[in-house]
This record gives structure tokens, sequence and C-alpha cells, in this order.
């Protein structure tokens, strides 16, 4: 293994290594398969090479056999998948008309697994998938003859649920539900996900089942909260890893400053594709993970043009829009070894089986550090391993570059949803109601506030039965799960009329106005028109070189303080707020260096929407030599963007699901007021996380302002790519003093 390590060891040398370290090998802890193991299923394994399982795996196996949920939390490859498939494959076998119904995130991942049961080639059992591909004439026979249906909660909430009399045999012998890859349900989808999984527990009850909920996730600071909220009832945690993991070089990449006052770095994305012609070229299997599909096929490019031509044929990118047959033959060559590396986008992030690997290139951080570990697991599954994360011009990026303790060490975060938030709750009541009458008996599955609001919903009718639907269409059809607003905008491209995308009302008037840069995948496109009345946004492709940004005015109200406390010497409040915006015009900035080119006056509607925030007024002591107008406002906004900047830390969300508003008098508290909401309607609990963990947010602030080389504000620190004000004014200076003196 030493020479592996030392075919790279002279690419870690220059000023760009911010952080290299080592994470220890780990030896498995296994035993045998259960006694109680139904001896079928037990061949099975065997003729697939399992005879054994990590000592996780078993407790997972002995609380199933508890009649317990379930959640694994453990790191990449350690046979998740394993440990909630033997208590399913265990039931079928001993009783073949046993359903089990398995969620995944994406329809690759239920392909997948899929191909994965089937294999085991064990008696009885019958996996078939049913999603929106599946043709009609196969539907009717999947829910006839499957006993492992594999879906997504897309299709769970819209093509099931409504139409349960076609399920009955399904629902009334379901005997587990599997939740795979559980943290990607957190904030609005989760939140719908959760209230999805609910009318499943309701209806199977209808039919005379309580399933059992097998749940998998990636490494989360709350999985037993998460499996909670998803399913709500408890289940027992198995946290603790005992897969065998090869021992593990870790690198933090910075790309070299280029102007330290403006904080402009080298590109990520050359960097990368250095890393990556570099690490092939020495016959080293690489996967790098880009954020978008347009940086993914730049780096393939760039990383192609860099080796010579046997090197490149064995390059490859891999990326959402492919067929399943080029995917397909990009995994084979992936697994079989003839291709040396991949360009992917978080398509590969997810549990797909791809084989074995040695480096894993992260070009920015990926938002979660369960995501991060995720990508970089796939390194050194055949020994040592390399994984990389190249830092990009992003607040979080270069904290992390700066403070690598602060991720390496960090316990990861916590999957926030909040599935009684009405303006996601309210269409799954319509639903439930729709599926069945709702009355006072389906409180303890869907919830007393689900109860309260069919009392309230104009579109239910009170029977003796219970609440029932009033209308003709069925009200599932009308929610996607992916967005928290049932007046979404639609994005279609005007030249092929194909759907790109669904955009929330309240962004829609600052992301989508006509003059909009918008980016899907990675691509871009501009808008040609926004039609108010049909809630569509008409998109061309576009090559520009230039972004747009939204210059808003905006309000806060506070509408209840819900809680409040003494903390860093001032009061500090959580609660309800209202938000009012209105986008005024919007700029054309230059890719290269942020420069405004132009400003475009236009004048969208007014939108309000109510959601949660934390607040806080600084105490004259903390503002002492920051009075002055423009610089208290400076102070204060910088504060804002750097704080929003860093709260994903704390709560698995993206900058882009917050928001903020600060002023040097805000009407109500009648002083200088900082404000950071939660930029869903209603509020999923990302800012609660906020409230809890005060302390420690504002401490990874202060080190971010402190460390970041730059004069006056940069990218990397106080400069927000969503300002509502076009990142104006800021002043670096003044929040770090402000914050520091909060810290101190």
């Amino acid at each position: 293994m030493t020479t592996v390590a030392a075919s790279w060891a002279d690419l870690l040398e220059g000023e760009e290594i911010a952080y290299r370290g080592v994470e220890p090998a780990r030896e498995p802890v296994v035993g045998a398969l259960p006694d109680d193991l139904d001896p079928r299923v037990a061949s099975a394994l065997a003729a697939n090479g399992i005879t054994a399982l990590y000592r996780h795996q078993a407790e997972a196996w002995e609380a199933a056999r508890r009649d317990e949920n379930v959640v694994v939390t453990t790191g990449t490859a350690s046979g998740k998948s394993l440990a909630f498939n033997l208590p399913v494959l265990d039931a079928i076998a001993r009783q073949p008309k046993t359903r089990a119904l398995y969620l995944y995130p994406t329809k690759a991942l239920a392909q997948d697994q899929a191909r994965s049961l089937a294999g085991l080639r064990l008696k009885g059992l019958r996996p078939a998938i049913y999603d929106g591909d599946t043709p009609g004439e196969r539907r009717w026979q999947v829910r006839k003859w499957a006993n492992a249906v594999l879906t997504n909660p897309d299709m769970l909430h819209v093509g099931i649920l409504p139409h349960h009399d076609r399920w009955g045999d399904v629902l009334a012998n379901l005997r587990f539900v599997v939740v795979d890859e559980a943290h990607v349900y957190r904030g609005v989808f989760g939140s719908h996900v959760a209230n999805v999984l609910r009318r499943l527990r309701r209806l199977a009850r209808v039919y005379g089942s309580e399933p059992q909920f097998l749940l998998a996730s990636a490494t989360i600071a709350n999985a037993g909260e998460l499996a909670l909220e998803l399913t709500g009832e408890p289940a027992t945690v198995i946290d603790h890893d005992t897969s065998a993991r090869a021992e593990r070089e870790v690198v933090i990449w910075n790309p070299p400053l280029l102007d330290a006052e403006l904080g402009l770095r080298a590109s990520p994305l050359g960097d990368a594709a250095r890393l990556l012609s570099q690490l092939t070229t020495r016959g080293l299997r690489t996967i790098c993970f880009a954020k978008s599909r347009k940086a993914a096929e730049l780096i393939h490019r760039f990383a192609a043009e860099r080796v010579d031509v046997a090197t490149a044929r064995r390059l490859a990118p891999y990326r959402a829009g492919y067929t399943p047959e080029q995917r397909r033959d990009i995994e084979r060559r992936l697994v079989e070894g003839e291709l040396l590396g991949v360009t992917a986008t978080d398509a590969l992030e997810l549990g797909i089986d791809i084989g074995l690997l040695d480096c894993a290139i992260s070009v920015g951080f990926p938002g979660t550090v369960a995501s991060l570990r995720q990508q970089w697991g796939r390194a050194g599954r055949r020994g040592r391993g390399l994984a990389i994360l190249v830092a990009s011009d992003d607040a979080l990026d270069q904290f992390f570059a700066r403070e690598p303790d602060a991720l390496l060490s960090r316990r990861v975060e916590a999957a926030i949803l909040d599935h009684a938030n009405p303006r996601i709750l309210d269409p799954h009541v319509l639903s439930a109601a729709f599926e069945a009458p709702l009355d006072d008996g389906d409180a303890d599955i869907l919830g007393r506030e689900a109860l309260r609001r069919a009392a309230e919903l104009p579109e239910l009718e009170k029977t003796a039965a219970g609440y029932v639907w009033k209308g003709r269409d069925y009200p599932a059809a009308r929610v996607s799960l992916r967005s928290g607003d049932a007046e979404a905008f639609t994005v279609v491209d005007g030249e092929t009329g194909s759907l790109l995308g669904l955009v929330e009302r309240d962004r829609a008037y600052s992301t989508v106005h006509e003059g909009a840069v918008y980016l899907h995948l990675g691509e871009q496109y501009l808008v040609e028109l926004l039609s108010l009345d049909d809630r569509v946004a008409v998109v061309s492709p576009a090559r520009v070189d230039w972004y747009t940004q939204a210059k808003k005015e905006s309000e806060t109200t506070i509408e209840a303080s819900e809680r409040a406390d003494r903390r860093l010497g001032l009061e500090l409040h959580f609660g309800r707020v209202s938000v009012t915006e209105q986008v005024v015009a919007y700029a054309r900035k230059a890719v290269r260096d942020g420069s405004t080119i132009d400003v475009v006056p236009m004048l969208m509607p007014e939108t309000t929407f109510e959601t949660e925030a934390v607040w806080f007024c600084p105490e004259p002591g903390q503002l002492e030599g920051l009075e002055q107008m423009p610089k208290l406002l400076g102070t204060l906004h910088a504060a804002e963007h750097s704080l929003i900047a860093l709260l994903p830390l704390w709560a698995m969300c993206d900058r882009w699901d917050i928001g903020g508003l600060s002023t040097n008098v805000h009407y109500q508290t009648g002083r200088p007021t900082i404000f950071v909401y939660d930029g869903h309607a209603g509020g999923v609990g990302i800012t609660e996380r906020g409230f809890d963990r005060f302390e420690d947010w504002v401490e990874d602030t202060v080190r971010l302002l402190e460390r970041c080389p730059c004069a006056a504000g940069c990218p990397s620190c106080v400069q927000s790519p969503k300002c509502g004000n076009l990142n104006e004014p800021l002043d670096k200076a003044g929040a770090k003093l402000l914050l520091g003196r909060m810290t101190a």
C-alpha cells in the first residue's frame, strides 16, 4: 500500500495544500449469519459470497426481529442495504404473500436495488419497479405479482395512495416499508415525504396491516429524530459502523490566490482537472464530483486534453441526462476497471455500486458534511485511498480551507423537517380526505394538527363518516413534493417544450423574471417570458459571460416571539415573522469578477409570506464606535450575510434556503436589528436550529471573518450571491468587531 500512496505524494506538496492528514484503517467486526435466518436466504447469500455479517448488520437484524422500526446510519460501503434487506428476505422466504415497499429518492437507485435483489435468485422473491416509466400494461402485473415493490415518494404520493383500491392486496399484506437514503428527506421535500408516509400508514391500517419501517441514512447527527419525524414512530438507531475501512489520506486543496484584495482565486475546475489527469495518468482509479452537469463536462474536457490518447479513452463523464444504457455502460466499465477516471454529478454520490476506486475528488463543498463523507467514502475501496476537497470561493468552502478541524472533527449536521407546516400539511390533509374520510381516530397517525386543519379547509365537508373531499379531481395531483408552494411557476424550454423545473412563487419574481439567467443542471438559459397569469416562465438556451441578481425592497414584521433567551450578551429571539418583498430591478454581473455591468429597472408584484426567524438587537456597548451611518448599516448587513453563509454548518440546508434582513432601526424593536429567516413559507425548523446552537454559530462566523485574507469583503466572507441590495453597503471590519464583541 505504501507504493500506492507514493504515487500521489509529489502532487500534494504545493501552496494549494490547506490540510493533509490520514484517517486510519479500521478492522471489521464480523459474526456468523443469524441462527434464526431462513435457510433459503442463508443459501442465497452464500451463493453470492456472503457468509457473515458486520456487527451493526446483526444489530439491525435483532432489532427488526423484535418488531422495532430501525434506522441504520453508517458510512459509505458499510453494508446498509444488506441490513435492511435481511428482514425483508427472511419474511418473504417464509411467506411469499408478504409485501414490502422500497422507497428511493431517484429512479437510478431503485433500478440498482432491483438488480441486486434479482441477483440473489431467492425462490419466491419477486422484485419489480413501479414508477413513472413503468408501462401501463405492466402496472397491474406489478400490483398483482410483485412482493418487493420499488418506487419513489412522488409515485407513492400521486400514483399509489389516491388509487389504493387497486393496491388493496399490497396494503393488506404490507409488512415492511424500506426508506433508503433517508437523509435526503429534509427541508420542504422531507416535510412532504413525512406526510406521505403518514398517509401510507393510515391506509395500511384501513386494510389491516401495521408495517415496520427500515430506514438507512448517511451519517447524520439526529438519525433517531429524523426517523421519528419522517414516519411518526420511534426507531432503534444503529450508528456504530463495524465495517472494514482502508487507510485514507484526506486533503483540502485551496486554489492559489490571484488577487488578495479582491479575494480572487484560481479556478477550482481547472485545478480539479489537473489533479484528475495526474492521478489517472499514474493508473489510479479516480472519481471527481462536481456540483453541476456543466462543471462535470468541463472538468472531463480539461482533463482529457491534458493526458495521452490512450488515457483519454479511459475517462468519461457521468451525469443525469444520459440514457439508462449509457449509464449502465459507464458503471460496468468502472466496475471492471476499464475506466480510470469519471467526472460525476451527485447522481453517483448516492449508493449506486461502482466498484473499487483509489481516489475521490470533491469540487466545492457539496452542501453537507454527510454528502462530502459519502463522496469521500468512494476512495480506498481496494487499499489506501485519497480523498480531496477542492475549495471554491464560496464562504463555507473557504472557512473549511482555513479551519480544517471545523470540517474534519465536526459531528455531521442534523436533518431538519417540519411536516406540520400548514403550507405543506394542508394538501396532504386534502389528499388523505380524498383517500378515506378523516375522523378523530386518524389523529394518532396524521397528528392532531391535521384534524384541526381539516375543520378549517373549505374544500372538505363534514359528514357522518368524517371529513370528505368535495372536489371532482384528486388533490394529490395539485402539489409537488419538491416544492412548498402549490402556486409554483413552471419553467419551460421554449425551443423543445420540455419542463425544466418548478420555482416557488415567492422565489419566481427574483429568479425567473424576464431577462434573468436561469441555471438548470449547470446549463444557462435566458428567461424570454414570465406569464404571471399562467405561472409559466419560458426560457431559451444561452451562453453568456454574465449572471443576474435581483434587487429587492424588503420588510420584516415580527408576528410573535415564541422563544427568547439572554445569549452572548443580548436578547435572542426565535419566532414567527412576515416577510414582504418586491423586486424593483435586476443587475447583470460579470462571471469573471462579479462586477456590475448594468442595472435594469422593473417592478414585480409584492409578495408576503409568514415564516420562522431568529433575530437580535445588538447592545449599545457591542456597537460602540459603529453607531454612525453608513458604517452601522454596513456592519449589520455584513454580519447578517456571514451568519447566513455558516448556518448550513448546523442545519442540513443550502444558503439559498435562508433569507435575512438587517436594519439600523426596525419599526417594532426601535433599535438596530438583524433577522435571519427560513426562506420557505411557514418554515421547516432551520432557524430554530440556529437559535439552539447560537453560540457555536456565531463563533464559527467570527473565525470566518478573521481568517479571510481579503481587505474589505469578498464572496468568501460577506458578499452573498442572492443579496437583494446587490451587496451594498457591506462593512467587513465592522461585522468582525460586532460579532467578536458578542463572543468575547
